[in-house]
């Protein structure tokens, strides 16, 4: 009876909720969470919304509510070990007070989901995973550790709920970071891309991690939910200086897409990493879970689909997720078909629409002039295929 609808799941709220609330948030059903798509000023569309918050990354700093990231936390003697059998890339060496991007596979070599792992001590990790994904990853290591390596001394739990998140990204993030964090170094050679210190936030203790998500200079700062709000105003407090504005969904959206840092609808459980440019995280001297379904033919073929970015030839027209690509927009019905956009957003960075897309032979289509047709919204749109790195192709920022 009661058990349908939005009644069949509860609705999962991030400890931050009721000043997103206050602050005009539009909120969208993440999973079972709800988080912020954009916060709405005035008569602004979503559109135009979330442009402005994404150039405000880019240009001062802006913060975004990240607490409905999975978060696993990982301990016991033999847990390199397990990040090192789950994970594609090698984890044995990881030093303490370092985090490190990681790619799970299925068992068919299919990519199940990414994220950073950090070394908080010696036999301590703190494992984050996508906000869709973060059950289904708990229960993979689950399995497992209990019935294929029962020998492994490991314990794994959830601890999404315990830490609130919130990623301050921007070229002004780490001036922010020094007054948030005054005992703190916050330089470079303090703490490095990818590094990990433990500090304090007007006494309260904290978590920081230097982990980008928009290309831009960015850090991650948990505290225990009970200070998310705390932890949340005190930053819009002291950010004020450096014009902080608080971004949704929509805008890290448009970040990564301008970047090429794949997520969900690349990772759709239709690709290996080699679609998702990830092959360089791929060892080749140890056991993962999925190395052998990588052999498999189809997974090997010379022309492979891959991740690229695509422009419309107007540098007008927004392309719709989902449309297909296509060599000539005459040919008969069907016609035959060379790839899908991923993902679309329109690029503050060069203020043109822009998409990524998943491209057969992806890797020498670039430079290629093809068309896009969505039969949906009955559009065709002339596209040039260009690198999937749109913005800050070298990664300087």
């Amino acid at each position: 009876g009661r058990e349908v609808g939005k009644h069949s799941r509860p609705t999962r709220k991030s400890p931050l909720h009721s000043w997103h609330e206050k602050n005009n948030a539009v909120f969208v059903d993440a999973g079972v969470w709800l988080r912020p798509r954009y916060y709405k000023q005035g008569n602004e569309t979503l559109f135009e919304g979330s442009k402005r918050e994404a150039k405000n990354v880019r240009v001062n700093v802006g913060v975004c509510d990240v607490t409905t990231l999975g978060k696993i936390d990982i301990k016991g003697p033999d847990a390199a070990e397990l990040l090192n059998r789950v994970y594609t890339n090698a984890w044995l060496k990881l030093p303490v007070s370092k985090a490190r991007y990681g790619v799970m596979l299925r068992e068919d070599g299919i990519v199940m989901d990414d994220g950073t792992t950090t070394r908080i001590s010696e036999n301590h990790y703190h494992m984050t995973t996508t906000t869709a994904q973060a059950a289904n990853v708990l229960s993979h290591l689950e399995y497992y550790l209990q019935l294929v390596w029962p020998e492994l001394n490991v314990n794994v739990v959830s601890s999404t709920e315990q830490w609130a998140g919130a990623a301050i990204a921007g070229p002004k993030s780490r001036d922010l970071m020094q007054k948030l964090f005054p005992k703190i170094d916050a330089s470079n050679e303090g703490l490095p891309f990818m590094g990990y210190l433990e500090g304090e936030l007007s006494g309260v203790k904290a978590r920081i991690f230097r982990i980008s998500f928009s290309g831009e200079l960015a850090y991650e700062v948990n505290v225990e939910s009970d200070n998310g709000n705390f932890m949340w105003e005190k930053i819009m407090e002291i950010g004020k200086e450096f014009a902080i504005q608080p971004y949704g969904t929509e805008a890290l959206s448009t970040l990564r897409i301008e970047m090429g840092h794949v997520a969900g609808s690349e990772l759709d459980g239709r690709t290996i990493p080699y679609d998702n440019s990830l092959e360089g995280l791929v060892s080749k001297k140890k056991d993962f879970i999925g190395k052998r379904s990588l052999n498999r033919k189809a997974f090997i073929a010379q022309d492979r689909q891959k991740v690229v970015g695509v422009v419309p030839l107007d540098k007008k027209t927004s392309i719709p997720e989902g449309s297909h690509l296509v060599k000539d927009a005459n040919a008969q019905l069907p016609n035959p078909k060379l790839g899908y956009i991923s993902a679309s957003c329109w690029s503050v960075e060069h203020n043109n629409p822009f998409s990524l897309a998943i491209l057969k032979d992806g890797k020498n289509m670039i430079g290629q002039k093809l068309f896009v047709m969505s039969p949906l919204k009955n559009k065709i749109i002339p596209v040039e295929i260009v690198s999937s790195h749109y913005v800050d192709p070298k990664g300087e920022r």
